[in-house]
């Protein structure tokens, strides 16, 4: 969300602010899980990145839209943790290249 709004900020255009906010929120457990010597949950069936993006994707709408930077920031990460929550206890994962 932050890095989205940053992005905007510095005058890029809405779908490489978008990715940019998606690679900014998920980078931490990259590195995280690299550190920890681990596959990545990133490219893991974990619905990670999807919530990310969607978050991203509040924030550019809200920005478009006109609203206020704090309202787009809140709405864009509850719907990143609302995603990501329901992801873990309902089990929805992603397709992975090459799982049969």
């Amino acid at each position: 969300v932050s890095g989205t709004q940053k992005s905007l900020a510095f005058g890029m255009e809405p779908v490489p602010a978008m990715l940019l906010g998606m690679l900014t929120g998920i980078g931490g457990g990259i590195v995280r899980d690299v550190l920890a010597n681990e596959i990545p949950l990133v490219l893991r069936a974990e619905l990670y990145a999807v919530a990310a993006l969607a978050g991203a994707g509040v924030v550019v709408a809200g920005e478009a839209a006109g609203t206020q930077p704090l309202v787009t920031s809140i709405a864009g990460a509850l719907l990143c943790f609302a995603l990501r929550m329901a992801a873990i206890r309902r089990g929805w994962r992603l397709p992975v290249a090459g799982a049969e």
